[in-house]
């Protein structure tokens, strides 16, 4: 694939981080055709390097230059595929555990892959997660369910054996949006958006590696407070009682 540029968030702000992207985008252009069809910027990176704040950056300031844009997260597929296998253990083995040997048969994998489909739900694109009893858009889950620990630590496990059906969920969701005149986001391990041919590719590092962890942990927290919360809520206390609740429900999940 074309080279990576790094980019290191250390002292950045997501704002920065993008219009460093965009000037490289468009020193890429220069010079370009000037075609009316979809292009794709890569993002690469370890959890809690600022991938998905960036994104949305990103989409904010494409929107306005009217460039259509959609983000595309190959870890979603993966958590997506790893919820499927963790809630298939709930309902099929004895001790409700993970258990991989069981879940992960090429079979299995063939009917987890068969419960997602892409395409567009409330006019906008988007992963249905159907089966098993879940009926979930990834849009709305990707910041709770699943960064959920049932997901999180079996996503190692699940990625080694399904790294080829994800490429593929991915390709085809990438050609569409591509094909729909879209600027397409493509978020991932670079194992697993190498086979897009673009010359926008970034990786995010964070020079001090302590703060990754508690960035992740902050983003958990936030997101589950913010479900017991509403848009409208002003009080203080209401907010610190919900970060206070949803601290010691992951506190308890790790116990």
């Amino acid at each position: 694939p074309e080279p990576y540029v790094t980019i290191d968030v250390l002292g950045k702000t997501p704002t920065q981080v993008a219009d460093i992207m965009l000037d490289h985008v468009a020193a890429s252009e220069t010079g370009s055709s000037g075609s009316s069809t979809g292009s794709v910027i890569v993002l690469c990176g370890l959890s809690g390097t600022g991938k998905g704040t960036t994104v949305e950056v990103l989409k904010q300031k494409l929107t306005a230059q009217e460039k259509s844009p959609v983000s595309w997260s190959n870890g979603n597929v993966f958590r997506s595929v790893t919820l499927l296998a963790a809630t298939w253990c709930e309902q099929n083995c004895e001790s409700g555990e993970f258990d991989k040997d069981k879940a992960l048969t090429p079979e299995n994998l063939q009917s987890f892959m068969n419960m997602l489909t892409f395409g567009k739900f409330n006019n906008k694109y988007d992963i249905h997660i159907n089966g098993l009893g879940l009926d979930l858009l990834v849009s709305q889950v990707q910041n709770t369910i699943l960064k959920s620990p049932k997901v999180s630590k079996n996503i190692p496990t699940v990625a080694q054996v399904t790294q080829g059906e994800v490429v593929m969920f991915a390709a085809k969701a990438v050609s569409t949006m591509g094909d729909d005149g879209l600027t397409v986001l493509l978020e991932g391990r670079e194992q697993t958006v190498n086979y897009v041919r673009t010359p926008n590719r970034f990786t995010l590092v964070l020079s001090d590696d302590t703060l990754i962890g508690k960035r992740r942990a902050a983003q958990r927290l936030m997101a589950a407070a913010m479900e017991s919360l509403t848009e409208a809520t002003t009080d203080n206390d209401a907010v610190v009682k919900a970060l206070e609740a949803s601290l010691d429900k992951m506190v308890n999940e790790i116990e």
